[in-house]
């Protein structure tokens, strides 16, 4: 039995014969692609393998996801691949257009459901009146456009009137599609930003304006003849809409409020939902407008909470990486380029795509110059608006669907929407600089931080299980009114092809809002904790941020942020964990390169903190944190910044300091001496000598200075120790009290000392330094966390503002390291520049959650 194809009246007949479900095997002599679950499964791979393929091709220039999944589709459609006749008529023959295209739009129904649960309409109101301003200028001079050239594009022979042909264009090609522009915009380091924000509030906005702009499309286009049938289509679509918010969400409401607390949603209640997803899309379609607005509107009527991350959980990783893409490949696959013939329409292609493109951004502009916006933002913006997607191919689909649009005037919209999101993200990297916005600053290390002046740290977050540790050794920071903490908590959260739209936001909700996934359930986690901190410690001042990012650029927010906040310390967790047995583990391979890169480009001062449960510390009587802090001194820029804030620590009453220095024993001294006598005519290596004798004296004046000034406090007690090797440094450090919680040593880098000789040959994390190292290594039996710490040097030692943020300038950095390293940097301030470092003084207290 096979299917038949009947051409009649220049329509396609397809006959099924509903017995040919699946194979009886090939060594029955089938071809399983004869039958339709088959050919189903092998369809569906070759889309999901060739998009996939297309995202990891267009990942390096930045390019969205919709960007692959549309040409995934082209590219196995009648404009490439389905050139061949005999891959059309095997892999996508006409009898299977209709299980793909069923498939794809059960796909398009659930994932327009989470996009609906996911959103979060209070975002809208943090920018209000300007948001709708931008969004409505957004859409009216595209609109105009896209009428305008309807009349170009508008064949006399389709079978629809020129109104609604020119609804269609005008709405496609005035939509901003909400999920991809965040994407883009946590790619290009913006969700932060002003700019950002704004953004995506007016891209909210411009997204619900264009659904009821398709609901009142479908109802014109579906009824032809009555304008009373599309009258009834509008009117039964707002009493579901009522329906759905004053009806159904009170039942659901107080069908979740039965579940007790702490526990999980019933399968029942999934089911439920699930099914009314089903109902809303079924009634929807009933009356006239598409089911993808019935499942959008019972989404958006899902409360916030445990139902709404169980739903996502279960969903989103099926719908959005299997299903999802199938829709975008039916688009592509009713993409015929061939159908754009002559240059008469390539050119009219390249002038809508153009005036388009403007249209939005000239839209913008405008609105940008009437709230004094610099005009390189408002350019910025206008471009960002311009990203394309779900919403504008759903449109395109009906619109073909029901031949309000023909093959060419299909494929050019589709090629439209490829072209004006494909240069949003170069365009804008050219024309928005949020460097243009940097203050230079001078206290970029803790040691120039003096105990009157505010102390601010940016920490990095990854989890909630370092938090207790970080807020136990910021708590241990002794902050006084003289010298408040400003704490800068940067939670960081991988970019990946699932996170949808209202994740990447999540940081702009309203505080105390239920949580919608797993990382918004961990920031909130994170949030509260510091939140509970700067509640009960004084004179501690939280701010909470979000980075939305792939691992691989994600020291650039770290360092940014430390730029654009001032401040003199960067903490990042290390890369590894405390285990059950005490050992540590390895959790993340990235983690590690993140540290690796903050240490190379950071503008100021860092800590990787090696947490081993300091949180878990004795407390005194007095219900306040109890630490034995523990300092090893060798020597260098380094080991003066970790005494810096070891000193800094021990201003707490509760903080217990001890510092032991290693000296160089007589056979080091004896082996300095001969080298220097042996290198006296080699000029390069008597200026290393020259810088070794100054850094020696840059460490001694410190230490002098320290023991001056707290010779007489009973918490610190000063240890020197003389060693001749590694071997003997190993010995002294296992006398420590293992009372200690806490080490805090110097990174080293940079440095070259007969001390640590030998502890580098089997150094597992080289960017600990040699004793960071040994100290985090599970062979050496340690109980407490380490702190290691890398001073901050700049440039050059007469450039202090200098930033190195960048690995070409770093390379720079590390060449002339070793003069910088052992150089001490002196400012010359001018009037001017003291006035101005005055006016940064100012703290930044505002909290932002």
């Amino acid at each position: 039995m096979s299917d038949d194809i009947i051409i009649s009246n220049s329509e396609t007949i397809v006959c099924y014969a509903p017995t040919m479900i699946t194979t009886t095997g090939i060594w029955q002599g089938d071809n399983p692609l004869d039958y339709s679950l088959p050919l189903f499964i092998v369809q569906l791979t070759l889309v999901v393998v060739v998009t996939r393929l297309l995202v990891f091709i267009l990942k390096p220039i930045r390019q969205p996801r919709v960007i692959a999944e549309i040409l995934g589709g082209v590219i196995l459609g009648p404009s490439v691949l389905g050139r061949s006749n005999k891959f059309a008529e095997t892999i996508f023959p006409q009898r299977s257009v209709m299980v793909l295209e069923t498939m794809a739009n059960i796909g398009l129904l659930y994932f327009l459901f989470l996009v609906g649960v996911e959103m979060d309409i209070a975002v809208i109101r943090q920018n209000g009146k300007r948001s709708l301003i931008i969004a409505i200028a957004g859409m009216i001079l595209p609109f105009v456009i896209g009428s305008s050239f309807s009349f170009l594009l508008h064949e006399k022979s389709q079978n629809t009137k020129e109104g609604t042909f020119i609804l269609f264009l005008g709405l496609a090609l005035s939509v901003t599609s909400f999920p991809v522009l965040a994407r883009i915009l946590a790619e290009l380091k913006l969700i932060n930003t002003e700019i950002g924000k704004l953004a995506m509030s007016a891209s909210l906005i411009n997204d619900m304006l264009a659904w009821v702009v398709l609901a009142f499309a479908i109802a014109f286009t579906e009824n032809k003849d009555t304008s009373l049938a599309s009258l009834w289509v509008i009117l039964s679509s707002i009493a579901f809409i009522c329906l759905c918010f004053f009806v159904v969400k009170p039942l659901i409401g107080r069908r979740i409020k039965q579940t007790p607390e702490g526990e999980s949603i019933s399968e029942f209640n999934v089911c439920l939902i699930l099914s009314g997803v089903m109902i809303a899309g079924f009634i929807t379609d009933v009356i006239g407008t598409h089911s993808v607005f019935g499942a959008f509107v019972f989404g958006l009527i899902i409360p916030s909470g445990p139902l709404g991350l169980t739903l996502i959980e279960r969903l989103e990783d099926f719908v959005s990486g299997l299903l999802l893409p199938l829709f975008f490949a039916i688009s592509g696959l009713k993409t015929q380029v061939s159908a754009i013939d002559g240059a008469t329409t390539w050119g009219v292609l390249f002038v809508v795509i153009i005036l388009s493109c403007a249209g939005k951004v000239i839209g913008v502009v405008l609105v940008s110059f009437f709230y004094q916006m610099p005009f390189y933002e408002g350019l910025s913006l206008g471009f960002l608006m311009n990203a394309k997607g779900l919403v504008e191919m759903i449109v395109l689909n009906v619109g073909k669907d029901q031949k309000v649009l023909d093959e060419k005037s299909f494929a050019i919209m589709v090629i439209v929407a490829l072209g004006m999101t494909a240069v949003i993200t170069p365009i804008v990297t050219m024309v928005y600089k949020p460097s243009k916005n940097f203050t230079p600053y001078k206290r970029r290390t803790v040691q120039k931080i003096k105990l009157d002046r505010e102390f601010r740290v940016v920490v990095s977050i990854h989890t909630p299980r370092i938090v207790p540790t970080v807020i136990s050794l910021l708590e241990s920071s002794c902050p006084t009114k003289k010298s408040p903490i400003c704490v800068y908590a940067l939670h960081l959260v991988e970019l990946t092809g699932r996170a949808s739209g209202m994740l990447i936001v999540h940081n702009m909700r309203k505080s105390g809002r239920p949580a919608m996934n797993r990382t918004q359930a961990q920031s909130d986690h994170i949030i509260n904790a510091f939140e509970n901190f700067e509640k009960s410690t004084g004179c501690v001042y939280v701010q909470t941020l979000t980075a939305v990012s792939p691992y691989s650029t994600m020291h650039e927010d770290i360092c940014v942020t430390a730029e654009e906040k001032r401040v003199a310390l960067i903490i990042v967790p290390f890369h590894k964990q405390q285990a059950v047995d005490g050992g540590l583990e390895a959790t993340n391979p990235a983690f590690r390169t993140i540290n690796q890169n903050v240490l190379a480009n950071a503008p100021c001062s860092v800590g990787i903190l090696v947490d081993r449960g300091l949180s878990g510390s004795a407390r005194s009587t007095m219900n306040q944190v109890s630490h034995h802090v523990a300092v090893l001194f060798f020597g260098g820029p380094d080991d003066r910044e970790a005494l810096a804030y070891a000193w800094r620590m021990s201003e707490h009453p509760n903080v217990n300091l001890t510092v032991m220095r290693f000296l160089p024993g007589e056979t080091v001294i004896e082996t300095e001496r001969s080298d220097s006598t042996n290198s006296r005519n080699d000029h390069s290596i008597l200026t290393v000598e020259t810088e070794r004798d100054r850094e020696k004296q840059l460490d001694e004046e410190y230490v002098t200075h320290f023991r001056t000034k707290t010779g007489n406090d009973e918490s610190i007690a000063y240890i020197e120790r003389v060693v001749n090797h590694g071997e003997e440094t190993v010995g002294a450090i296992r006398t420590i009290d293992n009372s200690h919680d806490l080490f805090i040593v110097g990174r080293g880098q940079g440095t070259i000392s007969p001390l640590t000789s030998g502890l580098t040959d089997w150094s597992e994390c080289p960017e600990l330094g040699a004793i960071g190292d040994l100290l985090a290594s599970s062979d050496f039996a340690m109980t407490a966390s380490v702190l290691v710490v890398q001073q901050y040097v700049g440039m050059g030692s007469g450039d202090p503002l200098a930033i190195p943020d960048s690995p070409s300038q770093h390379s720079e950095h590390v060449n002339i390291e070793q003069t910088n390293r052992r150089s001490h940097s002196s400012y010359t301030s001018q009037s001017s520049y003291r006035e101005q470092l005055q006016q940064q003084q100012q703290p930044d207290f505002h909290s932002q959650h």
